[in-house]
């Protein structure tokens, strides 16, 4: 590959001619020997949420996890003009910078040291007067005046979204992820930019900043905690994900924490960003965060001797690549703009979001049309790319002036995308990344026939959310005498309800035969259900059920999936009376008159022993409870007069139990 025949040029370069060009370097390290570090120790280098999610997803702990070994830091630190920038685990590489060419002899001496490769010249210090502009196709608009909620009062929907807002949500479904209590609370966000420019004194940010959102900030470029006095882009990416201007300006997950990593010097455009990305990569797997929103790209440098080439285009290749794959193998989902280049001569996907592993996001409108600019796939390697779509076109973005503004850019499409990858992500943990990744492609609407421009298109949040339920639900039924037990667990809240349907055996289709109501809470839960179902006059053989989740009562579109069907085997002889475990000489069931045309019935137990708890229950002929009342008895003979004015004509089943223990079941004709 081209990048690594240049690698290869720059090693056979004098000293003095790499100092010609170069003030920053990356030493590639030959090993991670002596480190005082341990496969078997792994908390001294991982956070306990990163040893979580290793743990939950069953990824190995392996070499790249362990730091760099401290004493050849230490080696090179003490060379003299030499200063560390960035230490990589990953790459087993640090980048330093020196101005001179004695410093550069002495690290390449070090026997731990494989290569030293150039990675930029001096730094820029005006990033401000800089004439690179790599975002120059992200100009923001005109600033939008306050909107109410489109529909307001009709949706009920959680978040006072605004138009704007709501347009932009409401494109993939992702208020319905809101509306069930996935907001992004509990799960970190890394965002890599280069710069989040008075994020804590805009009003986007007002709740973050109040509720704590963000967990830490870091410069890699500067190499300091502050990253508020630099570029404003990665703010503006920022409000996307977490802004809350209730009437206004939403973001896809307004409650979930953050990290903010400058890694981009926006001045310049060199191969140490690309370094400086795969480091706060690393940092942010090993805190344990669980998202990476990256609105950055790479192809074309200040030095044309470092530009990469579309076949360099392959996910293999490129320092931002392999650190984009590695996060990805760490357990972690990671979201890059596919880039603005549509337009111009480069017009391909930039790096990394070429990653095998990475969700390349592509720029549309509210209305699904593509912008322009976004760019084109697919990967150099023949990957899908880009691989999915949102909002770019007119996005809604916080600006440096205190007001909402629209404006254009893959970069807003990214964290658009991911703020809804991480609310989806939050009602489901027990799945990875790949699963999460999947179950968006799968909900896009260009799933059957992916396209260069837009990848497999734009992900419908509510539908992935049923996909995913329908694999996470599971069910059984059991019988004891002649009533079937049906158990099934799902994720659900207060507003959803269940339908039990029921094929018979001798039956070709279900038939609903009751409901259930979902336990009390408005925030997504794991619960467990059970519905009791009579056998009574049904044909031996197999029965089956399925259960009907109803997710949205207010709309039609996926409102309602299957999530499991389970089978129970009917035994002969559920008709008659004085079935179960009980013996039938002793335990006589009858009803007179019957059939009957009145508004009573007489039931007559008999039984040789009292019973305290008897709970009789009358079934219609496909099974549905309809009436049901609670008795006790001495023993002997006992007669209930069953009011039964209710009923319609046809056929019922009258069960009689001991506790739970069926005693038996009489068929009843109401005339």
């Amino acid at each position: 590959m081209k990048k690594l025949l240049l690698l290869g040029l720059l090693c056979v370069l004098t000293v003095r001619d790499l100092q010609a060009q170069y003030t920053r370097f990356i030493v590639k390290l030959r090993d991670k020997g002596n480190s005082g570090f341990s496969l078997a120790n792994p908390a001294a280098y991982l956070s306990p949420r990163a040893l979580d999610r290793r743990t939950r997803y069953s990824i190995a702990i392996d070499s790249a996890d362990l730091p760099v070994t401290p004493s050849y830091l230490t080696q090179i630190r003490n060379i003299p003009n030499v200063t560390i920038l960035n230490v990589s685990k990953w790459l087993n590489a640090v980048s330093i910078q020196t101005s001179d060419p004695n410093a550069i002899t002495s690290i390449n001496a070090l026997p731990f040291v494989q290569t030293v490769s150039g990675l930029a010249a001096r730094t820029v210090v005006n990033e401000r007067t800089a004439t690179r502009n790599k975002f120059v196709v992200e100009a923001e608009q005109v600033p939008l005046p306050l909107l109410t909620q489109k529909g307001e009062g009709l949706t009920g929907d959680y978040f006072n979204y605004g138009t704007g807002s709501y347009n932009e949500i409401h494109l993939h479904n992702g208020e319905f992820l809101h509306n069930i209590g996935m907001r992004g609370q509990g799960m970190q966000v890394a965002m890599l930019d280069g710069g989040f420019f008075n994020y804590t004194s805009l009003k986007a940010f007002d709740s973050a900043n109040t509720n704590g959102q963000i967990i830490s900030t870091w410069d890699f470029v500067a190499r300091e905690s502050s990253v508020t006095e630099d570029h404003p882009h990665g703010m503006q990416c920022l409000s996307t994900i977490v802004g809350n201007i209730p009437g206004q300006f939403i973001g896809k997950a307004p409650k979930a924490s953050f990290y903010l990593f400058r890694t981009e010097d926006v001045a310049t455009e060199y191969p140490i960003e690309e370094h400086n990305w795969v480091c706060a990569a690393e940092r942010a797997d090993s805190a344990g965060a669980d998202i990476i929103s990256s609105s950055l790209g790479y192809y074309d440098f200040d030095d044309a001797a470092f530009n990469y080439t579309y076949n360099q285009m392959d996910g293999n290749t490129t320092l931002a690549a392999k650190g984009a794959d590695m996060a990805a193998k760490k357990g972690l989902l990671v979201f890059n703009s596919a880039g603005n280049e549509g337009g111009n001569a480069w017009h391909f996907l930039v790096t990394p979001s070429d990653g095998d592993s990475v969700v390349a996001v592509g720029a549309v409108s509210t209305s699904g049309a593509v912008g322009g600019f976004s760019s084109y796939g697919p990967s150099a390697d023949g990957q899908v790319k880009p691989d999915l779509a949102s909002v770019g076109v007119a996005a809604l973005v916080q600006n440096t002036g205190n007001s909402i503004s629209a404006a254009n850019g893959t970069s807003f499409a990214c964290p658009n995308m991911a703020g809804l990858g991480t609310c989806l992500w939050q009602a489901f943990p027990e799945y990875n990344n790949m699963k999460i990744l999947q179950a968006l492609k799968q909900s896009a609407n260009k799933y059957a026939t992916p396209d260069d421009r837009i990848g497999y298109g734009i992900p419908n949040m509510k539908l992935a959310f049923t996909n995913l339920l329908t694999e996470y639900a599971s069910s059984n039924a059991t019988v004891n005498s002649c009533t079937a037990a049906l158990n099934w667990t799902s994720k659900d809240v207060q507003p959803m309800k269940y339908e039990i349907e029921r094929m018979a055996p001798g039956e070709s289709s279900f038939t609903k035969i009751g409901e259930a109501s979902p336990q009390a809470g408005n925030i997504l839960a794991i619960h467990t259900y059970q519905f009791n179902n009579s056998l009574a006059g049904l044909n031996a053989g197999t029965v089956s059920y399925r259960i009907r989740q109803i997710v949205d009562t207010a709309t039609a579109s996926f409102a309602a999936v299957y999530i499991d069907t389970a089978t129970a085997t009917v035994a002969a002889g559920c008709f008659a009376t004085g079935t179960g475990n009980t013996d039938p000489l002793k335990e006589k069931i009858s009803l007179q008159p019957n059939p009957v045309s009145g508004s009573t019935v007489s039931l007559v137990i008999e039984t040789p022993y009292a019973i305290t708890d008897m709970p009789v229950i009358i079934y219609d002929a496909k099974g549905s409870r309809v009436l049901q009342q609670r008795s006790t008895k001495g023993s002997g003979k006992k007669t209930i007069e069953l009011s039964i004015s209710r009923l319609s004509t046809g056929k019922y089943y009258i069960s009689v139990y001991n506790g739970q223990q069926l005693l038996g079941t009489s068929e009843l004709i109401k005339l």
